[in-house]
């Protein structure tokens, strides 16, 4: 079964477009699929980060990362853990 498609007019700066076409032509692409594929690229990446977030906010515990935070410092750093200038 073929996927339902929609259109519409995409307004691109005339560099970006051009910098579009040329990549397309190296993958060997469309200029339409690889935008389609950019996009689907995009939203997986934000999709994975929401994810990844609301997992780690789920084991979140605000009491435990205060005391973290207001704890007396340690031992001070030793000779091969500074910074060079």
């Amino acid at each position: 079964m073929t996927p339902r498609v929609s259109t519409f007019a995409l307004r691109l700066p005339n560099s970006l477009k051009a910098a579009v076409e040329r990549m397309a032509a190296a993958d060997g692409t469309s200029m339409n699929q690889f935008l389609v594929m950019a996009a689907a690229e995009k939203l997986t990446a934000i999709q994975t980060a929401e994810a990844y977030f609301a997992e780690r906010r789920g084991r979140g515990n605000v009491d435990e990362a205060l005391a973290f935070l207001s704890r007396m410092g340690g031992e001070p750093p030793r000779e091969d853990d500074e910074l060079e200038d």
